[in-house]
């Protein structure tokens, strides 16, 4: 990583702001002092964001268009790996049509759709930052444990999307970088019943931490790339 150096000013703008690492980015993203506003968007916010509502999108990506302030980092903080009737898949008889749906609405669909809505806004030239939380189990070569197939796919689906929308990104952005960042195991409402002895569990506020100074090392050469929390490249 050879870092560039954030333009003054500017907008911070994290999607699911409401749950752990989201709001641990928020607050630490505001006591850093190095953008002019920090924006966290969730289903709580004004604007309201919903990650699977395309409507809401468009429209909070209008409402944040309005300021004279340019996107300088926009990180999305939303996942789903269980919740009510959706939970790692252990084995192919597990599988339904609606859960899997489900899974890529938030992990893949979502994300994508951010990224038509908001790259319009990003500045044409100096550093800006698209970060999407994905997840080590996507990764398609590092696959060697199999199950959670939903979480895996729609992880590796949203790899992907990074992947090409970095490319169109350049284009328009030159300096703008588009990654996956792999957050780690987090103690959050989402991984909290998969947590084990000997797994390294971050608290939401060092996760933050690691994830921030990740983004603030990227340069030119790190956009459509996969890193883990220590700024390690996770393998496709």
């Amino acid at each position: 990583m050879t870092a560039t150096v954030w333009p003054k000013g500017g907008q911070a703008v994290v999607i699911g702001a409401s749950g752990g690492i989201g709001a641990a980015l928020v607050d630490q993203l505001r006591r850093s002092g190095d953008f002019a506003e920090v924006v966290g968007l969730s289903r709580q916010s004004p604007p309201f964001l919903d990650i699977t509502d395309q409507n809401s999108i468009a429209e909070a990506a209008q409402r944040i268009g309005q300021s004279a302030l340019p996107i300088r980092l926009m990180i999305v903080a939303t996942g789903l790996l269980q919740s009510g009737s959706v939970s790692p898949e252990k084995n192919l008889r597990d599988l339904d049509m609606e859960v899997l749906a489900r899974s890529f609405a938030v992990n893949a669909i979502g994300p994508a759709l951010v990224m038509r809505h908001f790259f319009p806004l990003f500045p044409r030239e100096g550093k800006s930052v698209f970060a999407a939380l994905s997840a080590r189990v996507g990764s398609i070569e590092d696959n060697r444990l199999g199950g959670w197939y939903g979480y895996r796919a729609s992880k590796a689906a949203l790899n992907q999307l990074i992947r090409t929308a970095s490319m169109e990104l350049f284009r328009s952005c030159p300096d703008a970088l588009c990654v996956a960042l792999h957050p780690g195991t987090v103690a959050t409402r989402l991984s909290h019943p998969f947590i084990k002895s000997g797994l390294d569990v971050q608290a939401p506020d060092l996760a933050a931490t690691r994830l921030l100074a990740v983004i603030e090392r990227l340069g030119p050469g790190d956009t459509g790339r996969f890193f883990d929390h220590l700024g390690k490249p996770v393998p496709w």
